[in-house]
């Protein structure tokens, strides 16, 4: 038995070290490492099963042509050859005729910075193809907290555990940031108070000390009422605010239009709740928040992720490395994106961008002045868009075109490969280089090959060096093989010795990086006013560079014929829409699952584990209903992302979630999402 060191690819904070176990070329287990002190040793249930995952059954490993119409996932096996042959002639006739026409579909099926970002961009710019905008999770609240702090920065995540208050804000921890978890619940021994703030009764809301069951996209209004409370009380730090922010007359004036009585009425909470929590947050030290990014895909998710992002700041609670706030700590990272990417291949042409939050309406779009050409070509890969992307009834319908040549690098047939013309298989985590950051906390971590890639699997960058080479690319850089990629995403600020020795490396971050100011903004000070937000006019309804609240487009109960506020927070047991087909999870996840509440229930004479068809304008799913307080009353809880296949009737949450976007950061606003529920009886 051999052990392997390498890293957790999946789209999580923790980044945790792992530990292989190899025998006879198999992956027989795989473990924390107890080595890395942010993994301790510990991994959450999804990623121990991984060698399960690696070694499934139903792994693509071999080139795969389709046979059947789109969507049947019906294909027969070809040589690498021969799939390579075709996609180059394919990719090439439509490139002669304007390569805009292609287009590259990823995202985060893996963080790593060499399968997800490195050979796959190097080919993508010499080819001139359209550049997506990889929208589809975190660039609302990212480019909020840019405008606020300077970037994706924060406290360090070690230090929750000297915290005397934390507010989890956003975020179900215990199934999707354990590691953190684990520092609140130490810090909660020694005497802290936690408080949740979410639409719905998590896991994690069940373990504070207090939940704070706000209506969707109402969290700035709630925020804009701490800092109303704040002022009133006088629970704020005077000479960090003066020397260290930019902007507090002007948010003070708004601030103060914020008391609870409005605060309440927006959000659907009590005002005592909101005054209390005012109270425990100005009074408190070190108070620390953990925001993830629940509450930034609504319509004014990004003014949402700024208003939370100033509060720190009024307290001073900077001042203390167990306060602050933590979104990502992403941004402390010194990546050499372009050696990594090699934008210079584009040659001094500028591609149009295309969001992949809007895949199915611009998948559909005809060739126009304003959009160019139609999109005749697909390259998806680390991504499951026919699941994952919302209106996914528009989505299937732009990948069953006929006319759409697809390919994708999978490891699954998944409801997006099953759309595919060619689907070529690619090596797991655990079979393959790759080197990662993180964004919950500040390591940088190795990941070496554990086994030989099953049956014929290529890595994805493999597999876009040998596109290069078909499609004649021969500027040096495709040469370069995976590890020397790995050597590339840090050069000389990284030591890859010690990531060679150890599998990790720390970063030289202070443990309280904003004590004394110093934000990486242009002006180094928190900034609750953005000239640039204010330039470009979208920072909300008023368009000032402050934080406001921008309400829902469906807000709960506005239409009469939808009055259903409808969230889709992940299902316990999976990542997105990863480990959805590995059996033993799915046993213990059961079913796609409505929670929703005993009076909505009661008022359409819904049953427990009865089936129900959820709809609005844009569509229907099939679920089973389950009665339940995690879904506060006038809002339901569609737990995702299980594969439209894998449903009831083919269908998943995203049926009814909607192609709008947010205020800032052009993201999805998967959870502003009016519906109506009805038992299929009554259909």
């Amino acid at each position: 038995m051999t052990e392997v060191v390498g890293a957790c690819p999946h789209d999580c904070p923790d980044t945790c070290s792992l530990i292989t176990m190899v025998q006879d070329g198999r992956a027989v287990r795989v473990r924390g490492n107890p080595a890395h002190p942010p993994t301790d040793g510990v991994l959450c249930a999804k990623v121990s099963r991984y060698a399960e995952r690696t070694h499934h059954p139903q792994r693509v490993l071999t080139p795969l042509k389709r046979v059947g119409a789109k969507g049947e996932g019906r294909f027969e096996p070809i040589g690498w050859d021969a799939a390579l042959d075709e996609i180059a002639q394919r990719l090439g006739a439509i490139a002669a005729r304007d390569p805009q026409a292609i287009l590259p579909y990823s995202y985060a099926g893996t963080m790593g910075l060499v399968q997800g970002e490195s050979m796959d961009r190097r080919f993508f710019h010499r080819l001139g193809a359209s550049l997506l905008d990889r929208t589809i999770c975190s660039t609302a609240g990212g480019e909020a907290l840019t405008h606020t702090l300077g970037g994706k920065v924060g406290m360090k995540v070690e230090f929750f555990a000297e915290s005397r208050l934390i507010l989890v804000w956003g975020s179900n921890s215990i199934t999707s940031n354990l590691h953190f978890w684990r520092l609140a619940q130490q810090a909660r021994r020694a005497g802290a108070r936690l408080v949740c703030i979410d639409p719905r009764r998590t896991e994690t809301a069940d373990k504070c000390d207090e939940h704070i069951a706000l209506l969707p996209g109402t969290d700035g209004a709630l925020a804009l009422g701490l800092m109303h409370q704040l002022i009133v009380n006088d629970w704020l730090d005077h000479d960090y605010i003066e020397h260290h922010t930019l902007g507090w007359p002007a948010l003070k004036e708004r601030a103060m239009l914020w008391n609870p009585k409005r605060v309440a009425q927006v959000c659907g909470v009590p005002e005592a709740q909101i005054i209390e929590l005012a109270r425990a947050y100005g009074t408190t030290k070190p108070a620390a928040i953990r925001v993830n990014y629940g509450l930034q895909r609504c319509a004014g998710g990004g003014n949402a992720m700024r208003a939370v992002a100033c509060l720190p700041a009024l307290t001073g609670a900077w001042r203390h490395r167990a306060g602050g706030l933590l979104l990502s700590t992403s941004g402390h990272y010194p990546v050499e994106r372009a050696a990594l990417q090699r934008p210079e291949l584009l040659a001094g042409r500028t591609p149009r961008t295309l969001n992949m939050s809007t895949i199915g309406a611009d998948l559909l779009r005809p060739a126009s002045p304003e959009f160019g050409p139609a999109v005749q070509a697909l390259v998806v890969y680390n991504s499951n868009p026919v699941a994952v992307a919302p209106e996914s009834r528009q989505v299937a319908a732009g990948f069953a075109r006929e006319d759409l040549f697809t390919v994708v690098l999978e490891h699954f047939l998944t409801d997006t490969a099953d759309h595919a013309d060619i689907v070529l298989p690619a090596t797991t985590q655990l079979e393959h280089w790759d080197v990662h950051l993180s964004y919950g906390h500040t390591d940088v971590l190795l990941n070496r090959p554990a086994i030989a890639p099953l049956g014929q699997a290529r890595s994805n960058a493999q597999i876009f060096r040998d596109l290069a080479a078909r499609m004649g690319f021969d500027e040096p850089c495709f040469a370069d093989g995976d590890e020397a990629l790995c050597r590339q995403a840090y050069g000389n600020k990284v030591d890859f010795d010690v990531l060679l020795q150890d599998g990790f490396a720390r970063l030289a971050v202070p443990d309280a990086p904003f004590a004394d100011g110093g934000f990486p903004t242009a002006s180094g000070r928190c900034e609750f006013f953005s000239a640039a937000l204010a330039r470009r006019g979208d920072a909300g309804a008023v368009g000032d560079g402050l934080p406001n609240h921008v309400p829902n487009r469906e807000v709960a109960g506005a239409h009469p014929a939808y009055p259903l506020a409808m969230i889709s927070p992940p299902a316990r047991n999976f990542l997105n829409s990863s480990f959805v087909n590995v059996q033993s999870l799915r046993d213990m996840e059961g079913e796609p699952l409505l929670e929703i509440h005993p009076d909505d229930a009661a008022a359409r004479g819904i049953a427990s584990a009865q089936l129900v068809r959820v709809f609005n304008d844009r569509g229907e799913y099939r679920v089973k209903a389950h009665i339940s307080t995690r879904a506060r009353p006038g809002v339901v809880n569609g737990l995702g992302i299980w594969w439209r296949k894998l449903g009831v009737a083919g269908t998943n949450v995203n049926e009814v979630t909607s192609q709008q976007l947010t205020d800032i950061g052009r993201g999805p606003t998967f959870y502003d999402c009016a519906v109506q529920v009805a038992s299929l009886d009554s259909a």
